[in-house]
């Protein structure tokens, strides 16, 4: 019988140095949980992840119960070298070689074809993996020290936004997981790219800080799955994570409003009038002025004014996009209305998880 895990344990890492971190007592820690198939929470460039140990079956499932998360959605596998590829993967095609020398360590998660150490528990049953090779020290420290590959999903119950801070992990995997490294504040704050080289021409499965355009120059032709704009039926199988169920979202009801930036913002306005309930108005900071004076003026103060970020900085927006929304959470607001944003570079990412958080969700005006 396994033991209760009454509360989880949190350790603090400053340390930036990979050499240094090899050495660190909390990752040697760490890294028995994992090689033992323990669950410990960790740091990436991206968000936090949720790791176990990706060769042990039941460490995979140990990932889904905490989560709540469906067992037919993959886990990406974590390796710490380029050349560990070979050991989980077959029919690994030159282009991959190519991508990796570009982009890993670094956002790019690839979809290859698994060799038989992956458990199907691993891959949600397909015969491919997703596998990625972190930009972050203390991730890729944690990984080489642990011995293995680790396979971590974001660190979050399944649905929700993903988590950028140890905090936002606490909140959701307290007494669920052995130990949370908290790293500090995640840089990018959107999941990593995912694309599938087991045909000919790639796939983009999920948009990332490495950007189609970004793809496209590498590859040439690059397809787009139709899952990124619409959620999968219940009898189709996700090829990757994100792609089936419903993600990233907040508790209340959300809605994303799309168009010209003046029919936008006097229809925020008209929607701020009308509203009763608790209610939260993601916006951009050229807008919040605006918006904030209009409040003010016809004294709603049921209505919540959250910035996420500057429109001429779509990466802050991704930065601070899952901090944002679990913010709706916190102040208990019933419905959302949020901008939306122009499609390309990293905000074809941005708009992608809003889309999810809104359950497609979207009014054309």
């Amino acid at each position: 019988m396994e033991q209760e895990i009454k509360e989880t344990i949190v350790k603090k890492i400053d340390k930036k140095d990979i050499n240094e971190l090899y050495r660190d007592e909390d990752i040697k820690e760490a890294a028995i949980i994992i090689k033992n198939g323990g669950l410990v929470a960790f740091p990436t460039e991206t968000v936090y992840g949720l790791g176990a140990n990706a060769l042990m079956p039941e460490a995979a499932k140990k990932i889904y119960a905490a989560k709540g998360r469906p067992s037919d959605n993959p886990l990406i596998v974590h390796i710490s070298k380029t050349e560990d590829v070979k050991d989980i993967a077959n029919d690994i095609p030159e282009l991959f070689y190519t991508l990796a020398n570009k982009f890993w360590p670094g956002p790019m998660t690839v979809v290859l074809k698994k060799k038989s150490i992956i458990p199907d528990a691993t891959s949600g049953g397909l015969d491919t993996v997703a596998i990625r090779l972190p930009e972050s020290n203390i991730a890729r420290a944690l990984i080489e020290v642990s011995g293995v590959p680790i396979a971590a999903p974001s660190a979050n119950t399944s649905g929700r936004p993903s988590p950028t801070k140890a905090s936002h992990v606490f909140a959701d995997m307290n007494s669920k997981i052995e130990m949370i490294i908290d790293g500090g504040e995640v840089g990018i704050g959107v999941e990593s790219t995912i694309v599938d080289l087991t045909e000919n021409t790639p796939t983009l499965l999920r948009p990332g800080a490495i950007t189609l355009e970004m793809l496209r120059d590498v590859c040439g032709n690059v397809n787009i799955d139709p899952a990124i704009e619409h959620l999968l039926s219940t009898g189709e199988a996700p090829k990757a994570p994100g792609m089936k169920y419903k993600h990233y979202a907040p508790k209340a009801d959300m809605k994303m409003l799309r168009g010209k930036e003046r029919e936008v913002l006097s229809y925020l306005k008209s929607q701020i009038m009308e509203s009763e309930l608790e209610t939260a108005v993601l916006t951009v900071d050229e807008h919040k002025s605006d918006l904030l004076s209009f409040i003010k003026e016809n004294k709603k103060d049921n209505v919540k004014l959250l910035s996420l970020g500057s429109s001429k900085d779509m990466s802050s927006i991704a930065h601070n996009l899952f901090d944002v929304l679990r913010k709706c959470d916190d102040l208990g607001v019933k419905n959302i209305i949020s901008e939306s944003f122009d499609e390309s570079g990293i905000g074809r990412a941005v708009m992608n998880r809003l889309k999810k958080a809104a359950g497609f969700n979207i009014i054309d005006l």
